[in-house]
């Protein structure tokens, strides 16, 4: 699907991955942006991507809970009313809450359990969040195709829509992120599952795993545990940049025989 005069959603576009897949969309060509995030920052990035010489891709921010279903709302009808409707949508808004699931104090004996809230949060930004700005989409496309009499779709139209969800290496296992593992290992079953029903209206559903990749997320772990526990696993030696995993995103969202997931690990392994 090209990217060239399509409009998008991403969320989590502060920042991290997002912020680049929205500078790498408008430097592909697309018509117009919704940017997502709950920080006042992603005006500036909106801002900075509006005043980019040479650049045409019409931005707005939109700052909100994203797991707030009538907040999703909003941003698609103001996105669709403004500009078109969406075809594209990458909710890559995520966050950790990570410590051992169970850990022992040795001085009393006494085993402090994780978090049930904490998990509960992780679980509805990076999973049930993610899986609703897709579903939204997919909604839209539904609707529009309705009022223009359309029903299954057929391959001659081309493709409707894409829906690339941010997953993560985690998902194998990792120590520590019982919470984030989880949401991210939950996001393979519903891409899996989103796009053999998205599939009827012309959408298809990918999922991309990256690596340790320099965000600010991974930058708050600390230099200490990035160049002990994350570099010497990882064969490149190096963090991947959010260039790397934007242009991955953007060859998932453009090549339509990549379905399923991408791994862009840069060679990490879990030490056991």
């Amino acid at each position: 699907m090209l990217i060239n005069q399509r409009i998008a959603v991403i969320t989590g576009a502060a920042s991290g991955i997002g912020r680049q897949v929205a500078l790498e969309l408008s430097e592909r060509g697309a018509k117009a942006l919704a940017l997502v995030d709950r920080t006042d920052t992603v005006a500036e990035v909106a801002s900075y991507i509006n005043n980019r010489v040479g650049r045409n891709a019409r931005v707005e921010a939109f700052s909100g809970d994203v797991t707030d279903a009538d907040f999703r709302k909003h941003v698609y009808d103001e996105t669709i009313e403004k500009y078109g409707l969406p075809t594209i949508c990458v909710p890559a808004a995520g966050i950790t809450r990570d410590a051992l699931s169970v850990k022992m104090d040795k001085a009393t004996g006494k085993a402090t359990i994780y978090p049930l809230q904490d998990f509960r949060m992780v679980l509805e930004v990076n999973l049930v969040a993610p899986v609703y700005w897709g579903i939204e989409m997919v909604a839209r496309i539904a609707e529009d195709r309705a009022k223009r009499g359309m029903k299954r779709w057929e391959p001659a139209e081309g493709l409707q829509g894409t829906v690339i969800f941010i997953g993560s290496i985690s998902s194998q296992g990792n120590k520590g992120q019982i919470s984030y593992a989880a949401t991210k290992a939950g996001l393979e079953g519903a891409a899996a599952t989103l796009m053999l029903e998205a599939m009827y209206h012309g959408v298809r559903c990918g999922l991309i795993h990256p690596g340790f990749t320099d965000t600010p997320m991974v930058r708050a772990l600390g230099e200490d545990y990035i160049n002990k526990s994350i570099l010497p696993q990882t064969l490149l030696r190096r963090l991947i940049t959010t260039e790397e995993i934007a242009d991955a995103i953007c060859f998932m969202i453009s090549n339509s025989a990549v379905s399923g997931e991408l791994w862009a690990d840069a060679g990490w392994h879990p030490a056991f």
